[in-house]
């Protein structure tokens, strides 16, 4: 039986672990609490999905598997790594850029642990819906050929397909830019501004996303993809969406501190907002709506002339 390793027990982590044992897999899923169990036998960021006797909940880091799925948080995500012990392939599902260093999953994962071979996925997933065992579809990216095709058949069902990519920039930029488009796409939605006013906003954010994208050397086919376009409708759309609440609660009048304390999650697009507002600028890429929400989750501009400003720049051909 194949071995698959889990770390992170957040609804992510969880729904992934879930999905691994439909796999066929032996699963190991890390927490930072393995006593966290419910009398159900579920754990507790997905209280209505009870593990099977295939998954092993466990404190250790020394993954014996055949593949460690990564699913921390960002913040959290450098620290973990540098305890891990695997000979593994390691697929990052974290989405994000480090504000700080502006580096993405697979560079950190270059950076601290250059012994380790990795890939990255993304697509337009929820968590719970997945746990459910609820058709969906995802991309694995890696640079190495084949490697991402290998990873994808040993994790991805019928009810799971996993697509393969070597476009790792792309892949990476779509999973971390769509966090910030989608606080945009709450508020235009919290401020009452419309459903066209989000259709064009949501076009535009990912016209942004692409430049980009093909700056860091990505590829615009990418985009209009699962991990571009598939991810950023559901999370500019879906109400279980952290990043879209966020933005729901802004532009409701919600301060940024009250509504990012009440969510019971990540909202990883608050943090990327300016690093990815930064890696722009370094490439000389035009991203307006990133840089509107960079100033408004930084307070620096306040909502409504964030909007005013956007709906006020000078009209131009479309590209």
């Amino acid at each position: 039986m194949k071995r698959i390793a889990v770390i992170g027990a957040g609804s992510w982590g969880i729904a992934l672990a879930l999905q691994a044992a439909r796999s066929g897999a032996e699963v190991q899923l890390w927490a930072r609490n393995p006593a966290a169990r419910l009398p159900t036998g579920a754990m507790p960021r997905l209280p209505g999905f009870p593990l099977p006797s295939t998954v092993t909940v466990t404190d250790s880091l020394s993954m014996d598997a055949d593949m460690v799925l990564s699913v921390v948080p960002m913040k959290h995500f450098a620290a973990v790594l540098a305890r891990l012990e695997t000979a593994a392939p390691v697929v990052l599902c974290c989405k994000g850029v480090e504000p700080d260093s502006l580096r993405f999953p697979l560079d950190i994962l270059r950076d601290i642990r250059p012994d380790l071979t990795g890939a990255v996925l993304s697509g337009p997933n929820f968590a719970h819906e997945v746990a459910a065992g609820l058709p969906a579809a995802a991309v694995i990216a890696a640079e190495q050929p084949g490697l991402a095709r290998t990873l994808a058949d040993g994790l991805g069902t019928p009810r799971f397909r996993l697509y393969d990519s070597l476009d790792v920039a792309g892949v990476q930029l779509g999973a971390a830019a769509k966090n910030v488009i989608a606080i945009a796409s709450g508020a235009t939605i919290g401020a009452g501004l419309g459903e066209n006013a989000r259709a064009a906003l949501v076009t535009r954010g990912l016209a942004e996303i692409t430049r980009l994208a093909e700056a860091l050397g990505g590829r615009a086919e990418t985009m209009a993809g699962l991990a571009g376009i598939g991810d950023l409708m559901l999370t500019c759309t879906g109400g279980s969406s952290r990043n879209y609440r966020v933005g729901l609660a802004l532009g409701q009048g919600a301060t940024l501190e009250q509504t990012v304390a009440d969510l019971g999650g990540v909202a990883e697009g608050v943090a990327t907002a300016g690093a990815l507002a930064r890696l722009a600028g370094e490439k000389g890429v035009s991203v307006p709506i990133i840089d509107a929400v960079t100033e408004v989750v930084s307070g620096k501009t306040p909502l409504q002339d964030a909007m005013m400003r956007l709906l006020t720049r000078p009209a131009k051909t479309e590209s």
